[in-house]
């Protein structure tokens, strides 16, 4: 029975996995469409694709066996995911589209660094410690990353660059691996995942509390951050009054 029902939550988590992948759809339809990434952060993709090299590779029978299906959606989610960066790539600034790409490179290389000391220098229960440890860092990174944002909505008091559907499947994908986890009693699943869905709660919460603030208002709200920021002469052109 308990084999059951750890099969059955973590089918949920699959599919709310899979929303969560499929969520930023509508921001990239937006990106394309305007063909700028205007303030959207790109960091959140990119350690995402990490997350799913990283977890599709523990997952693996060799490595963490009675895990599969962690390894098979997190390999559906880092083609995903590669997509999205490239996107990111194309239409972002230079200084942005520079940051993106190196962290891309990073990331495979990373993700590679760990599949080699694993095949070549691990074995057994070593092996799937050296994985798990791995994938629960960077898990707890990629959750973390979308601070930026929450920060911005703080700030802003908008929830324009966060999307409500992409926070909605970070508590609900969250929620289900943490309790596949508890099930499995694998920590390496349960520990980043608890700290995903408490995350995501917390998204959810600031867009309770924000959701009237977006479009216009919250473009407004960055422009504004954006004026803070910088240093205005006692006497300004009419050139600065335009920025």
């Amino acid at each position: 029975m308990g084999n059951v029902v750890h099969f059955v939550v973590g089918i949920f988590g699959n599919a709310f996995a899979l929303f969560l992948f499929l969520a930023p759809l509508i921001t990239f339809k937006r990106i394309v469409k305007k063909r700028s990434t205007e303030q959207f952060s790109g960091v959140p993709y990119v350690m995402t694709l990490l997350n799913c090299l990283l977890s599709a590779w523990y997952g693996m029978p060799f490595v963490s066996p009675n895990n599969l299906l962690v390894s098979t959606i997190n390999g559906t989610g880092a083609v995903i995911e590669i997509v999205y960066v490239l996107i990111f790539i194309l239409f972002a600034p230079k200084k942005e589209r520079t940051k993106i790409l190196g962290l891309f490179i990073l990331v495979l290389t990373v993700f590679s660094m760990v599949v080699l000391v694993s095949l070549l220098a691990l074995h057994g229960n070593a092996r799937k410690l050296f994985c798990g440890i791995a994938a629960t860092v960077f898990s707890i990174i990629m959750y973390g990353s979308p601070l930026t944002i929450i920060r911005l909505v703080i700030k802003t008091k908008s929830v324009e660059f966060m999307p409500f559907f992409l926070s909605l499947f970070v508590f609900l994908c969250g929620t289900s691996w943490f309790i596949f986890g508890l099930l499995g009693k694998d920590p390496f699943v349960a520990v980043p995942n608890g700290f995903g869905s408490g995350l995501g709660a917390v998204q959810l919460i600031l867009y309770a509390i924000y959701r009237k603030n977006k479009g216009a208002g919250g473009e407004e709200s960055v422009e504004m951050e954006k004026q803070k920021a910088k240093p205005h002469p006692q006497k300004p052109s009419p050139a600065h009054e335009q920025v």
